[in-house]
């Protein structure tokens, strides 16, 4: 037999984890502000192995427009560097011999135009992702009915597991509300 309560905290935990992920992907999208989440995804040869970026220097923004990236081993600079041009970061750094420096332009309002668009395009594959989660366990209650579930049982987890849907699809709303006014805020 279906055990209802935990069939609803595995789909709300999906969905979740589904929200939450596009909040670190929106994380990287460049809005022009300066954000040390925008070189997250920089991987660096390091001693033999490529490693992230956060493992051999670190990461300060000391301005709005303005990213340093300090190695630990001085050494490191050129990987540093070679690690950020061979990235989707997209900014050319500058070296000032014992830093990386990352000068970020001012969007056009044709660029801050794509990047809300680019987002909104993460979002609607994350409202997508929970609409499926909503599918799946939806089929399963809806199996448990047939295989002897009470019908006001499923009828219920059914009206809960629409919560939850509604939910994150609203966080998902608000996530993307809130980066898309970052993007357009000069």
């Amino acid at each position: 037999m279906l055990d209802v309560k935990e069939t609803l905290k595995s789909a709300e935990e999906k969905m979740k984890k589904g929200a939450s992920f596009l909040a670190e992907d929106l994380a990287r999208v460049r809005a022009g502000r300066a954000n040390a989440a925008i070189v997250d995804g920089v991987r660096v040869n390091a001693y033999g192995q490529v490693v992230p970026l956060n493992q051999v220097a670190t990461v300060s923004v000391p301005d709005a427009r303005t990213i340093t990236i300090k190695p630990w081993d001085r050494k490191q600079i050129q990987d540093v560097e070679k690690g950020i041009m061979d990235s989707d970061v997209g900014i050319t750094p500058e070296n000032n011999g014992e830093m990386v420096i990352l000068h970020l332009p001012q969007p056009t309002e044709e660029r801050r135009k794509e990047l809300v668009k680019q987002c909104n395009k993460l979002g609607e594959q994350t409202k997508v992702q929970i609409r499926g989660i909503r599918s799946d366990f939806k089929d399963k209650l809806k199996k448990a009915v047939k295989d002897g579930l009470s019908e006001d049982v499923g009828k219920d987890a059914e009206n809960e597991l629409q919560k939850l849907h509604d939910k994150y699809v609203k966080q998902v709303d608000d996530t993307l509300a809130e980066k898309q006014k970052e993007i357009m805020t000069i």
